[in-house]
Order: structure tokens, then sequence, then C-alpha cells
């Protein structure tokens, strides 16, 4: 059996690009997912809210202090496993939550807000996907802060957890109040 001297550069080459990708792998947090919307306006829509079907929403009603913005949507999951803490928040502390319906059933969402209860000040209905395709929206559930001038200051992409909240959206949350108090 003799060895083919040709091969060594193709193997040399494949081996290279398997230590790249498997550094890269793992030094990037999956959840780090970039975006060109951090330090700019939240887009601007006028979409139906979900509970008040005559109502128009505007980027108006999300300005005016610090807040979040949950994309959700039935179908998810992860939404369900978010639900918890975004209920938890919304009882404990004094922060603007708003959900996002996305590419949901009105119907659907209502009653599944209604059985797990509601976190949101308002849900706006995204049955078509626009606003989620104006910021970029991987998937549901996806959390945005926005500052008190309605500025996307952070996105989290995945479920809200305690130690999400706790670690990562808390911190930012209560950077933008204090700069918007002083």
């Amino acid at each position: 059996m003799t060895f083919n001297k040709s091969l060594l550069i193709p193997l040399g080459v494949f081996g290279l690009l398997v230590v790249f990708l498997a550094l890269g792998f793992r030094l990037q947090d999956p959840h780090l997912l970039p975006s060109v919307l951090i330090d700019k306006p939240f887009p601007e829509f006028e979409l139906q809210d979900l509970r008040q079907p005559d109502q128009l929403r505007t980027l108006a009603d999300l300005s005016g202090e610090v807040s979040l913005v949950n994309v959700w949507a039935t179908w998810c999951p992860n939404c369900l496993i978010e639900h918890p803490e975004l209920l938890r928040i919304s009882r404990e502390t004094d922060l603007p939550l708003y959900g996002v319906n996305y590419n949901d059933d009105n119907g659907k969402a209502l009653g599944w807000l209604a059985r797990h209860e509601n976190p949101y000040e308002f849900s706006i209905v995204d049955d078509k996907g626009t606003l989620a395709i104006d910021l970029g929206v991987y998937g549901a559930p996806e959390t945005f802060v926005l500052d008190a001038s309605g500025v996307i200051r952070f996105r989290h992409v995945g479920p809200v957890t305690p130690e999400v909240w706790r670690e990562t959206l808390l911190p930012v949350v209560e950077h933008l109040q204090g700069m918007s108090d002083g």
C-alpha cells in the first residue's frame, strides 16, 4: 500500500478548517446575535392591538420610559418557558413590558394569554411578520430593551430566564433608568 502525497494538501486544508470552526463555535455565545438596530430607533409601525382590534398602536405607544418589547407566539415552545419570568417582572417591577405577537392567530393568542395570564401592557398583532422583519427577528422569543426615547439599546435572543433577567437585562434596564433619571 502506497501513500499518495497529493492528498496531504486537501487533508491539511480540511484539518485547518475544522480547527477554525471548532474555535469559532467555542468562543462565540450563540445567543449573541448581532443587531444593526442597536442604538437606533425602534422601527416605525402602525399595527393592531391584540386585545382592542379597533385600536392601532404606533412607536409613540412604546416611548416615554425605559421598557421591554418581547416578541412571542403561541406556536413557540420557548415562549411558554419564559412566560413565568415575564409575569414575575410585570408584577414585581414598574418596567413596562410590551408584546409583539408574531405570525400568530389572534384567537389562539388571546386564548393563550387568558390561559397563562398576560404580562404585557399590550400586545401588537404582527400577523404578517412585517415588524419582526424590520427588527431582524430570527424567531421567537426575542426581547428588546428600549430607552425612554424609543431607541433599541439591547437585544436578547431566546427565553428570558431568571438568570438572563438578573445577569443581563436588569443591569441594562437599571443603567438606562439611571440615565433618564439624571
